[in-house]
């Protein structure tokens, strides 16, 4: 395992197999290895967990990790073992033997992390055990709980401020969801109102395309595409209980391996599921909401919804579960008038005060404007985010092709029109029954046959009035008013648009959208997708034989990138991404047999050197040994070193005859025999 005291860069590539950090990570790293109090906001998937178990690599001691999911927990425990590191977990989900294996750990010094649920710092047992363990960092993941304000609000966190006083160490909280006053709120409870050093790193996902469709036949839609994503894992998120095991039925009807997942089942069952998403390759878990937090899979390509989600940060965080490993990863929402009628009957007639009900219109509102864009999708998110991106993405549905829009200024003024002169008292149908000047009996009764917009509308297809009514609601122009069963009222957004002060544009190709879908996306070119296939197939047996998921050995973006680049030889397979030693030494052979066929036997001295300069130093090394065995003319007697030796002549690279005598096993003659040759190859090296 890597020792303390290692370079940050250095262990990054040798225990995670990653050649550089990713965007934002390396200052936040910086920061905790140099004591500092720290408060990070990362975007999920932004890798927020390498911010605290890289640092835990470089400082001496333990570092204690408070995290409130035990799944989250044991999967990140198991990928750092698979890794080479020491970590453990305290859980209520350990068996004995997993406890008292974690304490011999922390007793004989080895453990480098500990994770705990934030319940068990109210044992008093907790503080001594922490207390006589070395604590160099507490580390605090999804931090946002400790916020009143948020739905995952845990009481124990509210602990972590007395435990980082009681043991004097520096603290490291990280989340991925926190506006302003949680932040302010993080701030005061964890570092009792000391300022940390604050990281708040773009909310950009580049890897993740965007992509939104009105309603038509939704589980037409949702069954489409999943079928031209088959054999990838996703998630389809649903607003009701019932439409889970509704969808996951027609899934499995569709031949896909798929399952439901909702509040109401039996935790065992719940369990289950879980553990069969983070193992499976493929796998659809058709959700409500209460699936996804503690969801460690880096490799989820995709995440569907089928109805329109609660919130925008809702959303985002929602669709942050795919593509974590950075490989292409897609999204796809649907949604309808019936959503928004029910998201803004939920916000009304909830117990929430005004100002926090009008703060979930807004918040309701601002997904809703990104649902009904008419330009690039990602621009107007991370504008919500307070993040400006130059040009359009490029991925998004309507950068892929851009939307056909109109003025839909005199279209809408007469809906608003019918609204009003009917008293603000009737739903979409009505209204446009009376714009299309239909004639029955409800209309006539009424009296709205003789109002002066009755007909006005006959130049529009009822499918284009009922786009453009759901468009009207999607910009809140129009609202289901609960108290009058749903029907549609105006807003102050409406009035400048009625009077004729605004002008508004909107998008004439969503209903013919609808039925095509966005497009489909390739993780490779056609070219690898043979290889990346083979590749995952190793993978999958390799996890079934070792009982382990499979993104822990290996996820996507490091098959891709083996499949786009066909390593050769085990030091061009070191240098791929995600191919740290520990998993080199364990799997790179047989990815490799896959990649070029028979692989030659390399001494297990030479592999510890796999994809470094000291592996070229070593081969140059043992040629030149190889050439001197006997000396410059071939007739004195045969001298040899180890590959041991060898091997540590390559990492020491000395630079004179008196550092090379300091390596053990090299004697007199043999510094005689090669240390001039050693150390001019050893020279180029420099």
């Amino acid at each position: 395992m890597a020792s303390a005291g290692q370079t940050p860069e250095g262990l990054l590539a040798s225990v995670f197999g990653f050649q550089a950090f990713r965007p934002g990570q390396e200052e936040i790293v910086r920061a905790v290895i140099a004591g500092r109090d720290t408060l990070a906001i990362m975007p999920t998937g932004g890798g927020k967990s390498l911010c605290f178990q890289l640092p835990a690599l470089c400082l001496p001691g333990l570092t204690v990790v408070i995290s409130p999911l035990i799944a989250l927990m044991r999967d990140q425990v198991r990928a750092l073992r698979e890794a080479g590191v020491e970590a453990g977990a305290l859980t209520s989900g350990n068996t004995e033997e997993e406890t008292e294996e974690v304490f011999a750990a922390l007793d004989a010094g080895r453990l480098k992390l500990l994770y705990m649920a934030p319940e068990r710092l109210a044992s008093g047992a907790a503080l001594a055990l922490l207390r006589r363990s070395k604590v160099a960092l507490i580390a605090v993941d999804e931090a946002h709980c400790v916020s009143q304000w948020g739905h995952d609000f845990r009481p124990d966190y509210l602990r972590i401020g007395e435990l980082k006083r009681a043991l004097g160490v520096p603290l490291a909280a990280f989340t991925a969801t926190a506006d302003e006053e949680t932040r302010a709120e993080i701030v005061a409870r964890l570092f009792e109102g000391r300022q940390p050093a604050e990281f708040l790193r773009g909310f950009d996902r580049p890897n993740i395309h965007l992509a939104f469709a009105p309603k038509d036949q939704p589980r037409r839609q949702i069954l489409d595409f999943a079928a031209q994503r088959k054999g990838q894992s996703g998630i389809v998120y649903c607003a009701s209980r019932a439409k889970t095991e509704a969808l996951a039925a027609a899934l499995r009807e569709a031949g896909h391996a798929a399952c439901h997942y909702h509040g109401g089942m039996e935790a065992e069952d719940r369990r289950l599921v879980e553990a069969r998403f983070q193992r499976e390759d493929g796998l659809i878990v058709v959700a409500t909401v209460a699936f996804g937090m503690g969801i460690d899979k880096p490799d989820i390509r995709w995440v569907a919804h089928a109805d329109l989600p609660k919130s925008i940060e809702a959303y985002y965080q929602e669709i942050g579960r795919a593509g974590r490993d950075g490989a292409p990863a897609e999204t796809f929402a649907l949604f309808g008038p019936d959503d928004i009628r029910l998201r803004r009957v939920q916000i009304d007639e909830g117990l929430a005060p005004p100002e926090r009900k009008a703060a979930d219109h807004g918040r309701l509102n601002a997904l809703l404007g990104l649902a009904e864009a008419i330009g690039c999708r990602r621009q107007q998110l991370l504008a919500y985010f307070g993040e400006t991106l130059a040009e359009p993405c490029g991925n998004c549905d309507l950068c892929d092709r851009p939307p056909e829009t109109f003025d839909a200024t005199e279209a809408v003024r007469k809906a608003l029109s019918a609204a009003l002169r009917t008293e603000e008292s009737y739903g979409a149908g009505h209204l446009i029954e009376i714009l299309l000047g239909q004639d029955t009996d409800k209309i006539r009764a009424r009296g709205h046959d003789r109002l002066p917009t009755f007909g006005v509308g006959c130049d529009m297809t009822r499918a284009q009035w009922q786009a453009l009514f759901r468009q009207m609601m999607g910009h809140d122009l129009l609202r289901p008013d609960a108290a009058r069963h749903g029907a549609l009222v105006m807003t102050r957004r409406a009035h400048p648009i009625l009077r004729g002060e605004e002008r508004i544009t909107l998008r004439s190709d969503l209903v013919k959208r609808a039925k095509s879908g966005p497009v489909v996306k390739a993780l490779v070119s056609d070219e690898d997708a043979p290889l990346l296939s083979a590749l995952k197939a190793k993978r999958r047996a390799l996890a079934e034989t070792a009982g382990l998921p499979a993104y822990m050995i290996f996820n996507d973006r490091t098959l891709i990138e083996m499949a786009e680049t066909r390593p050769a030889s085990l030091d061009a397979m070191a240098r791929v991404n995600g191919v740290g030693a520990k998993k080199l030494e364990s799997y790179g052979r047989a990815f490799l047999e896959v990649i070029a066929g028979e692989v030659p036997e390399q001494h297990p001295q030479r592999r510890r050197l796999a994809g470094s300069a000291a592996g070229e130093i070593f081969d140059q090394l043992a040629e030149a040994q190889q050439r001197l065995a006997r000396g410059e003319d071939g007739l004195a007697r045969q001298l040899s070193l180890s590959a041991s030796e060898l091997r540590r002549i390559a990492e020491a690279r000395p630079r004179t005859t008196a550092e090379l005598s300091r390596i053990g096993g090299m004697t007199a003659p043999k510094i005689e025999r090669f240390g001039d040759a050693f150390l001019e190859i050893i020279a180029q090296f420099r």
